[in-house]
């Protein structure tokens, strides 16, 4: 895949992760300054799931995120549609149930889970609002949606030099850590093109959920979108 529309081919999107799950977090951490990780923390405290409440971790990649709410006694289910993802996390922790699953047709029945979480998935999803439909079936009424995603800075100045990072740091950096440059040059590229924080809460919105809200971190290089399920 050489540029990222809004128009994604599952497979090939599926493929492209397959062929960086080995070296996936490392290179995450190299590539946001281990931003990342104050991200993950910002989304679970988001959800705010308790113990023994059951948690969807979709797009949960290797598992880093889902483990972290395992070892809070959360019932935590990680579901990812890259089957090379799934294979790496297994083998990280076997103890978690990981699902190799779409989020445009979940293998779960209606209203299984207290909260569902997405990080950084939701934009190579080839149908965005089917997608979060299939969230909102699955979560129970009075669940709880955290989308954490990337979205666009608020101050301009800071937003030109995010977009030349994006273009031209970014790529260069990928190389001497990964070995599929090509997947984050679609990375850059995916960004550019998603929308903003007000256009996504839009979406969410449309889709069926409600009392949706969001806020900036990182000067909104990435944002948090919130939502429930009515009752």
């Amino acid at each position: 895949m050489s540029r990222a529309t809004l128009e994604k081919d599952p497979r090939e999107v599926a493929g492209m992760f397959d062929g960086v799950a080995r070296r996936y977090d490392l290179t995450n951490d190299v590539l946001s300054l281990g931003q990342d990780r104050i991200w993950r923390v910002a989304t679970r405290k988001a959800v705010g799931a308790r113990a023994g409440e059951r948690v969807l971790d979709l797009a949960a990649g290797t598992g880093t995120s889902s483990e972290e709410y395992a070892d809070a006694g959360v019932d935590v289910v990680p579901c990812d549609f890259s089957t090379g993802m799934v294979e790496v996390g297994k083998r990280r922790r076997p103890d978690l149930p990981f699902i190799a699953g779409d989020a445009m047709a979940l293998p779960f029945a209606d209203e299984t889970f207290d909260a569902v979480t997405i990080s950084f998935g939701l934009r190579n999803v080839a149908d965005t609002e089917r997608a979060l439909r299939e969230m909102l079936r699955v979560t129970r009424p009075g669940g709880r949606l955290v989308i954490c995603e990337f979205s666009r800075p608020t101050w301009a100045p800071f937003r030109t030099l995010y977009e030349v990072y994006l273009g031209q740091v970014l790529p260069r950096v990928a190389s001497l850590v990964s070995s599929n440059t090509d997947a984050y040059t679609y990375l850059a590229e995916s960004i550019v093109t998603w929308p903003d924080q007000l256009g996504l809460a839009r979406t969410v919105q449309r889709s069926g959920w409600r009392q949706v809200a969001y806020r900036n971190l990182s000067g909104g290089i990435v944002a948090l979108h919130r939502a429930v399920r009515p009752v």
